[in-house]
């Protein structure tokens, strides 16, 4: 079948498909309370083919503000926290209405559909096509007088993910590294940004935090983005610079932004074009098949309610088989033979972050779908091999990233103030931290281990196993890190030995990738998270799967790799001075004292490139026990997952080096760094 064939073949397609759902809300063929779902869902895709045709027709161009406005309110509004409790979106009122058979598998559904919102605007036809060939199967299953069996409609979605499996991931494959997707780019520089309309091109959910957002940089000289931009863009090519990768063999970068700051990232396409990249930037997974949990990856607009999100980060337990897993491999696989030249020259990604959303706690629903044990285990098996591919096609040793943060509106009434602080930290003179950072590298490598202590309340007592080094005059243990891939400047960072590595982590509050934990516990033994616990929820259960889901992702048990020190107290003063520590992202809380990661270290899938610090010494502790393992079974070295968890100052009792000989050097006590030489990063917090 020749292109034009098969575009015929689809186009025929859609119009059954669209005049059959034309006829579903006035029948009476189903019977409740399933009709209301069919009718609901119905009138919803009609109305997103309406508006694919006015979009298609120039729409966009002419609409005023309020218009605009009210049909983006009018997608997202059944899921919005006022109406979430009513609407099929959510598990525990599907299995309510429709039962406990059905409502998983219609709530699923309803997800699914959700995600032709994103089609439209982007043009994605194929996509809506068999999104609404799958709400027609499902609803030619009612048409019975005799109910279908639940393991029928499973069968239904079942089928759907492994027949598009192949099609669902060579998209997202290519959305990865090829430049020509350009439907964001398009919009960024083709576009007028001080006409605040753009920002409904995306098709995202806009409130005021993206609209104030736009403005506030919209008010901003152009050299004051253009400085912002250039502290990103820089910290990009300094990544590549410092670890000896050439950067000159890539030719496009990853740009995830949140929307709203549009008019720094058109200012960092040019400042990257000049580095020879150009810009690949792809929305946050709309289809099941490619989401990660409740992450979102890529650029994404408001959040209309996390916890929908939340409720629908397992939906894969209907489909997550052995057979799934193997076809999802492999349909990765064939998608980056297809795309290799572009993936072997993509160079990794450029984040911006942002922070200040009122914390979420969730709410665990006994009706959200869970994976089973043996899914669990898939998923882990899958994130690794899927990383293994990733990695042979852009290569770990040749990639590099950056990331930076900023404030939205959200975070209060100093939102401006807040904005302009966040820019004084970003651009922090690093060679100020860079000689203060020395001077507690140089204590750090005298000692063999490192032991940690809480403190007002804090039950915090771990000791940490360093490497031992065979040439102090050549070797450290510990990375410099001022402000280059991971901004703002601030800390030093070394992987641990598993084996020697101790006792308990603990936090009295902490919000760490969108979620709160209160009282957070987590025992480790030679290196491994052996216990752990919370108090978020009534029940242990509830709170151990908690970690489990969003520390732990599933896998039985995790390594330290990372122990580092955060030395940005002035970024911690602002954190007190506005009182938003709970509202900041982990890129700067980790910088706000000493941090602790689980998972991979922070060299996975480059340990064997040597990286050296200003002074000339090369950082040795690239490996632990467990990356170690890749030597024989790539996959046992791996997680995917890398967390960190901060003690802030105010819970610090004391870092104290231990040396060989019995010597102790104490370095932070009682949360002040008294350290000789180091005493100036008491500044900010004496203030």
């Amino acid at each position: 079948m020749t292109d034009n064939e098969e575009l015929e073949l689809n186009q025929l397609r859609f119009t059954l498909a669209i005049d059959r759902i034309r006829e579903i809300p006035e029948e009476k063929i189903v019977q409740e309370p399933f009709a209301d779902f069919f009718r609901k869902e119905a009138l919803f895709l009609l109305r997103l083919q309406e508006l694919k045709t006015r979009i298609e027709g120039g729409w966009m161009e002419t609409a005023g503000m309020e218009e605009l406005q009210e049909v983006n309110h009018s997608l997202y509004e059944d899921i919005l926290p006022g109406q979430y409790e009513t609407s099929y979106g959510n598990p525990a009122y599907a299995h309510a209405v429709l039962g406990e058979e059905y409502g998983s598998l219609f709530s699923f559904l309803y997800a699914e559909l959700a995600g032709c919102i994103t089609y439209v605007y982007e043009k994605r036809d194929w996509d809506f096509l068999v999104s609404l060939e799958l709400f027609l199967e499902f609803y030619s299953a009612f048409q019975e007088e005799i109910l279908p069996e639940a393991a029928h409609l499973k069968d239904i979605l079942v089928s759907y993910i492994n027949d598009y499996c192949p099609q669902f991931m060579e998209y997202r494959v290519r959305e990865l590294v090829d430049p020509t997707l350009s439907f964001a780019a398009d919009i960024i520089e083709g576009t007028d940004l001080s006409d605040l309309r753009y920002l409904y091109r995306f098709g995202e959910y806009i409130t005021e935090n993206e609209l104030r957002t736009a403005a506030f940089l919209n008010s901003l000289p152009e050299e004051e983005i253009k400085a912002m931009a250039s502290t990103y863009t820089e910290g990009y090519r300094i990544g590549f610079e410092v670890t000896g990768k050439d950067l000159s063999k890539k030719k496009t970068v990853n740009i995830r932004f949140c929307l709203g700051f549009e008019r720094m990232v058109k200012a960092a396409i040019r400042q990257f074009r000049v580095m020879g990249l150009e810009p690949v930037i792809y929305r946050c997974a709309s289809h099941s098949l490619n989401k990660r949990g409740n992450l979102r990856i890529g650029f994404y607009g408001a959040i209309p309610n996390q916890q929908f999100d939340y409720d629908h980060k397992n939906d894969a337990a209907i489909y997550l088989d052995e057979k799934l897993v193997t076809r999802k491999l492999r349909a990765q696989q064939e998608a980056f033979e297809s795309y290799k030249q572009q993936a072997n020259t993509h160079a990794g990604p450029a984040c911006i972050d942002v922070f200040g959303e009122i914390p979420f706690v969730p709410v665990s629903k006994k009706e959200a779908l869970q994976l089973s044990k043996e899914q669990q285990k898939l998923q882990v098996r899958y994130d690794s091999e899927a990383g293994q591919i990733t990695n042979r096609y852009i290569i770990g040793e040749e990639r590099s990233f950056t990331i930076i943060a900023y404030p939205i509106p959200e975070i209060g009434e100093n939102f401006e103030e807040i904005f302009r602080e966040t820019v004084r930290i970003n651009t922090l003179d690093y060679k100020k931290y860079q000689k203060l950072q020395q001077i507690l590298i140089d204590a750090l490598d005298q000692g063999e281990k490192v032991r940690i202590l809480g403190m007002n309340g804090n039950e915090t007592d771990l000791t940490i196993q360093l490497h031992s080094l065979a040439n102090p005059e050549k070797q450290t243990n510990f990375e410099n890190c001022v402000a280059d891939v991971n901004i703002p400047v601030g800390e030093v960072f070394t992987s641990p030995v598993l084996t020697g590595t101790n006792g308990l982590l603990h936090v009295k509050g902490v919000y760490l990738e969108s979620f709160h934990y209160d009282d957070l516990k987590i025992r480790v033994r030679d290196g491994m998270t052996a216990d752990y616990s919370c108090a978020n929820f009534a029940s242990e259960e509830e709170n151990r799967r908690y970690i489990e889901e969003n520390i732990l992702f599933h896998h039985d048990s995790l390594p330290m790799g990372e122990f580092a020190i955060g030395t940005n107290t002035t970024a911690y003063h602002m954190a007190k001075d506005f009182a938003i520590a709970d509202k900041l992202p982990i890129l700067i809380a980790e910088k706000m004292g000493p941090h602790f990661a689980f998972g991979d270290t922070c060299y996975s899938w480059a340990e064997d490139t040597a990286v050296y610090n200003p002074d000339g010494k090369e950082i040795i502790a690239r490996d632990n026990e467990c990356s170690l393992k890749r030597k024989e079974d790539v996959s046992l070295a791996y997680f995917g997952c890398h967390t960190d968890i901060t003690i802030p100052y105010d819970e610090l009792g004391s870092i104290t080096v231990i040396c060989k000989d019995g010597r102790e050097v104490p370095i932070i006590e009682k949360g002040r760094f008294v350290l000789a030489g180091t005493e100036e990063l008491n500044e900010p917090l004496d203030e």
